[in-house]
């Protein structure tokens, strides 16, 4: 799990994706932490690095701006407040970035933005191009029009994603929390900063407590779940101290502040990158012990004779869930069926399929060309 920390190569990272927690901005100290982030991400681009900032704070923003003094409860109070609070919050960076000459572009997603293959490319197109026209891209989830079945979770989760969408070279993660702990510092005094993590595993996942910031919704789990969508697409994360007016520069300079998450191997790449990330599959298919065999471990497709179950309402093409009947992950895939289609021929062998149906799209309910297995975390826990 853990090791000595390693020098690192800064000049390595040209690209960079930079989350700002809502923590980190909202408070008396907020403003100034803001324009210390602006000056350094303008050092950064001084550098010749391309930076891509995800910004979260819209909900707090407009609770400072209508006055309120608790985060709204319900989801039609969280979304007025975002309503009001993002022209605020994208201002007050416009208005940071401009010291700098630097100009600015809102992009605002939700999760099934990013579950449509073509959404993705068209959200990475744009991106690059803005980075192209030395724009800095801002991006947060559309709380505006966010409900739970097409919402991210936390910017945690978005700002891995979009390393991930963007090929960046590494991950900064500014937060309250200053680094992972080997327990919680706020219930035990005694806790010590861990300094370097070579893999986020299950002992890992058991550092983390699971209270969120006052401000925000993610804690220390959802930085490590984070960390581990990073590590798939070997993309090292920095988590740093945000009250610190100078961490991402201390950082890249070779101080020890924060936490280092190595980039791990590589384990996907394109297509099967995004179905191992995807944040919200369409439906689910469930298979029995012998299909759930031949996908983990001899790389088959999935044929219609292994399948149990089918949940969820999708089309031909969507990505879905593959779990066992123990109801664990196996991996996604996209399938070459729908669901009211896989209902029908569930169960039944390759042969059958024209009889069932009166036609074969193919032998094969979900090739393993366009399946994605699982690691030790669900891509989707958390979020």
């Amino acid at each position: 799990m853990r090791a000595e920390r390693p020098l690192l190569d800064s000049r390595s990272y040209r690209r960079v994706v930079v989350k700002v927690g809502s923590a980190v901005l909202s408070g008396a100290a907020g403003r100034a932490r803001q324009l210390a982030i602006a000056e350094q991400i303008a050092a950064l681009k001084a550098e010749g690095r391309q930076v891509v900032l995800v910004s979260s704070g819209a909900v707090a923003s407009g609770m400072a701006k209508l006055g309120l003094k608790e985060r709204p409860k319900t989801m039609p109070g969280k979304q007025a407040a975002a309503a009001v609070g993002q022209p605020v919050l994208m201002q007050l960076w416009e208005q940071a970035f401009a010291w700098y000459d630097l100009r600015v572009g809102q992009v605002l997603l939700t999760a099934e933005d990013l579950a449509h293959r073509h959404r993705y490319l068209n959200a990475r197109h744009t991106l690059e191009t803005l980075l192209e026209w030395n724009v800095v891209p801002i991006i947060n989830e559309n709380d505006t029009v966010m409900i739970d079945e097409i919402k991210f979770g936390d910017n945690d989760q978005l700002s891995a994603l979009i390393a991930s969408l963007v090929g960046a070279d590494l991950l900064l993660v500014l937060s309250d929390i200053d680094a992972l702990y080997d327990a919680d510092p706020r219930m035990n005094p005694t806790a010590s900063p861990v300094r370097y993590v070579e893999r986020v595993d299950a002992e890992v996942m058991r550092m983390a407590g699971d209270t969120p910031g006052h401000a925000g919704t993610g804690g220390m789990r959802s930085k490590l779940l984070a960390a581990k969508k990073a590590q798939d697409a070997g993309i090292p994360m920095l988590l740093l101290p945000g009250e610190d007016p100078r961490s991402i520069t201390r950082a890249l300079q070779g101080e020890p502040v924060g936490t280092f998450f190595a980039g791990g191997n590589k384990r996907y790449s394109g297509r099967r990158l995004w179905l191992y990330q995807l944040p919200k599959p369409a439906g689910e298919i469930v298979v029995d012990a012998g299909a759930a065999r031949a996908l983990r471990q001899g790389g088959a497709s999935l044929l219609p004779a292994g399948i149990r179950e089918v949940r969820g309402n999708f089309g031909v093409g969507e990505a879905v869930r593959c779990l066992d009947a123990g109801g664990e992950l196996i991996g996604v895939g996209l399938v070459n069926y729908s669901s009211a289609e896989i209902e029908r021929i569930k169960g039944a062998k390759t042969k059958d399929i024209e009889r069932i149906l009166g036609y074969n799209h193919s032998d094969e309910v979900i090739h393993r060309d366009h399946f994605a297995l699982a690691g030790e975390l669900s891509p989707s826990d958390g979020s």
